[in-house]
């Protein structure tokens, strides 16, 4: 079994970075979830390997941890790709087009939604509502909010243009 010194020494995961948030916030009352938002907002995913790390510090089990990383959408198992393209799929953007919508960028990206493409540029997401019904279909592109969405807005938002 690997403890935290082992886990340290895999350059390509941060396990000092996870024990360093879980240590800093083991204190707050239900402390889970807050180290699960810091670890996955620092490292931009929650690693499989980081789950022993903070249910041994937690005092909980892998499986506890492993169930709420699970449960909840917000926590990335993997990295996202350079862009990530999150797209509403709540009831006003499907009104308005928002499954042709991801269909559309399925094929241009080449990828089912809820995948990276192979050379990690882009990261087709669904989301539930990010509140611009009056634009529906409504998209965000790394963080920036596209109303009216359609692939070739989409695709300016990547390029950096003003979609």
């Amino acid at each position: 079994m690997a403890g935290p010194a082992a886990a340290a020494e895999d350059a390509a995961f941060d396990a000092a970075a996870v024990i360093e948030i879980a240590e800093g916030l083991r204190g707050l009352e239900g402390p889970l979830l807050p180290i699960l938002h810091a670890v996955n907002d620092r490292l931009g995913h929650v690693d499989a390997r980081a789950v022993p790390l903070i249910a041994d510090i937690l005092n909980l089990s892998r499986a506890e941890v492993h169930g709420v990383v699970g449960f909840y959408h917000d926590f990335r198992r993997a990295p996202a790709g350079r862009h990530r393209v999150q797209v509403c799929r709540a009831e006003a953007c499907q009104a308005m087009g928002g499954e042709a919508l991801v269909q559309q960028l399925e094929r241009r990206f080449g990828i089912p939604c809820g995948q990276t493409t192979a050379d990690r540029q882009v990261t087709l997401e669904a989301v539930y509502c990010l509140g611009n019904c009056a634009l529906s279909p409504a998209a965000m592109v790394d963080g920036a909010l596209v109303g009216r969405a359609d692939g070739e807005r989409i695709a300016a938002a990547i390029a950096g243009r003003a979609p």
